[in-house]
């Protein structure tokens, strides 16, 4: 029997139920078991620890994104394979199993992977500074029998203020595409719908009971798709999302010491990482902390220690060892408080923000930039102004769709730490083999491969 492994993403113990009776039903029938985060427990982290058995401190992924001390330039949300290392789930499986295909469908860090079928977000940057959506596929030539087939990958469904159903829908369909025509051993679908709901609005909220059923339906029936085609089915997530009620900004606490170099560019201000004493890489409840002038490094501790709604401090030699994930991680490791998240904002006054503050520019932020599933409540007709910047990208005009506000309080959903109660921990649904990590989980799936039943 071949095997698919469903990632939905932000699901915990404390969502299933009556919202969620197909998966609760598929929980009961085929067992349940939560297990400790990833740390950080924020997507590429969790992701290549299930998928290569081994922590940070062996595959070198310490965040979404950190601060690369030899380009001096902060490095987000990239997308190749080679990024992560040690041997993945199904390099070892096809060593195991004859004939074994690997389909890897929306997990990061997939592009240029040894896994036969891959498809990723990835969008075209011509020349002349437009950006224009597309997937990225292996092989290529499926890049374009998928969009003949299923239309145009729905971009703005998967991150931004339109950020909802429609993309999971999209690689659902996606993934019973690959299904009908490749057959693989081993599927790994990823379902992102809940982080967006979850993020903006919080676990608690009252229209987190529409979108549980939602991706209810939707994971169901990929569930019962799959169980019609004979092939097992897993159901995990990387990580639960706890409620939050502050931001800590802590750039602007640096930029107040006089530790952080702003440069103005064209009237706006940026930040200069490499000419900084020290400043912070944010990502979720987790920010790395790079100390550029050892003489403030106990200084910097201090700070950290003493701020408000600052849980813990680490450093990454305590945490992981000498090695990649040393090189990669920020001097300090700054964990936030349950109800706290990090910010990248180092500006003072809105009015000097940055251009790609307002904009959706996943790469260019210093930092996650969970705002970006809004629209700026203050603008009066937003509509107006994304269909000008939509006109003018029709002409062949640039533009810049500045709609994301800059509004920390707007963010009630996070995650990141890797002590979190555990009916919001992660949860693995089909299997017996026990887990309590993110690396049993690879154990997990491995074993689920190789005794399929």
């Amino acid at each position: 029997m071949r095997l698919a492994v469903i990632n939905l993403v932000g699901l915990s113990r404390s969502l299933l139920g009556e919202n969620m009776p197909g998966l609760t039903k598929f929980a009961e029938e085929n067992g349940l078991q939560s297990y400790l985060p990833a740390f950080p427990a924020v997507t590429c982290t969790a992701q290549s620890s299930i998928l290569t058995g081994t922590s940070p401190a062996a595959h070198g992924i310490v965040a979404n994104g950190w601060y690369d001390r030899e380009n001096t330039e902060v490095r987000f949300w990239k997308q190749s394979n080679h990024i992560v290392r040690g041997e993945k789930l199904w390099d070892k499986l096809r060593r195991e199993l004859p004939d074994f295909t690997c389909a890897q469908l929306f997990w990061w860090y997939n592009m240029h992977s040894t896994a036969d079928f891959t498809i990723t977000p990835r969008p075209l940057y011509p020349a002349d500074g437009r950006k224009v959506f597309d997937v990225h596929t292996q092989p290529m030539g499926m890049r374009e029998e998928l969009k003949k087939a299923l239309g145009p990958f729905p971009f703005p469904a998967f991150w931004g203020p339109a950020a909802g159903i429609a993309s999971s829908e999209w690689i659902a369909a996606s993934a019973k595409w690959v299904e009908e025509k490749h057959s693989p051993t081993l599927s790994l679908v990823y379902l992102p719908h809940l982080d967006y709901p979850l993020q903006k609005d919080g676990p608690q909220a009252s229209n987190i009971l529409g979108e549980l059923l939602k991706i209810d339906t939707l994971a169901t029936d990929l569930i019962n798709y799959y169980k019609s085609c004979d092939v097992r089915v897993l159901v995990l997530s990387e990580y639960g999302i706890s409620s939050v009620t502050r931001a800590i900004h802590l750039n602007r606490l640096f930029r107040k010491k006089g530790w952080i170099q702003i440069k103005d560019e064209l009237g706006l201000e940026t930040l200069d990482c490499g000419a900084s004493r020290a400043f912070a890489i944010a990502d979720h409840q987790v920010a790395h902390v790079y100390v550029n002038d050892p003489l403030i490094r106990e200084e910097v501790r201090i700070l950290l220690e003493t701020t408000p709604g600052i849980d813990e401090v680490r450093t990454a030699a305590e945490i992981w060892g000498e090695g990649v994930a040393t090189e990669r991680g920020g001097d300090f490791i700054a964990i936030g408080a349950a109800d706290a998240w990090f910010t990248y904002y180092f500006w003072e006054d809105d009015q000097l923000a940055p251009d790609y503050a307002r904009t959706i520019d996943i790469h260019r932020k210093p930092g996650y930039d969970p705002c970006e599933l809004f629209i700026d409540p203050a603008i009066t007709f937003p509509k107006l102004r994304i269909a000008k910047f939509l006109l003018k990208k029709k002409l062949g005009l640039r533009g810049l769709l500045d709609v994301i506000p800059l509004d920390a309080t707007l963010i009630k959903g996070s995650h990141g730490r890797d002590t979190v109660a555990e009916d919001e921990r992660p949860i693995l649904l089909g299997s017996a083999f026990p887990v309590k990590t993110a690396e049993d989980v690879h154990q997990a799936i491995l074993d689920a491969a190789l005794n399929a039943r």
